[in-house]
């Protein structure tokens, strides 16, 4: 029930993370801060399809 995802840049709009998430128990989309190697800093990653 795990499914891939990708993880895009708040700022720049970029593909930069794959995770994977449980569609069954979180079913919103996942949201975490994480380094971003385009803008070279910390930035909020969202889940996108």
């Amino acid at each position: 029930m795990r499914e891939i995802i990708t993880m895009a840049c708040g700022v720049c709009k970029r593909r930069n993370y794959s995770n994977t998430r449980n569609k069954k128990k979180s079913t919103d989309r996942l949201e975490l801060n994480k380094f971003c190697p385009f803008c070279r800093k910390h930035t909020a990653h969202k889940e996108v399809k």
